[in-house]
């Protein structure tokens, strides 16, 4: 799997969990860190924790398992490293306060548009049986 895949598998896997204002970056042109920033935000600390723990899951099962966790005892910003693909998961106020757009904002916006417009059951039908 590549790492635009595994990347768009955490943005769909976020998205059936109701992530807000999720974005896909990339970076690899820019920065040696990865090749993909996933970042969005929950509606609470237990969604974020949801959102975090739904990419987690859905991406174990595709094989592809976690290098490193942060911030999941906190309630505001979770990091998870798959080395070439990091996602972050924000509380709203997180988000704005470190505004990762702004400082990756020469990365590459991948349009996910076709990801975030999929009915929930299509995003993992496999999973609705």
């Amino acid at each position: 799997m590549t790492s635009l895949e595994t990347a768009k598998l955490a943005v769909k896997a976020i998205c059936n969990k109701k992530g807000l204002n999720v974005k896909l970056i990339g970076i690899r042109d820019i920065s040696s860190i990865a090749d993909y920033f996933v970042i969005a935000a929950g509606t609470s600390n237990t969604h974020v924790k949801a959102l975090a723990d739904e990419v987690e899951f859905r991406l174990d099962n595709e094989g592809i398992g976690v290098s490193h966790i942060e911030g999941y005892r906190s309630d505001s910003w979770i990091l998870m490293d798959y080395i070439d693909v990091v996602v972050h998961v924000f509380s709203d106020e997180a988000r704005e306060y470190y505004d990762l757009e702004r400082l990756w904002q020469d990365g590459e916006e991948i349009d996910i548009s076709d990801i975030q417009e999929l009915p929930a059951q299509l995003l993992f039908p496999s999973a609705e049986k």
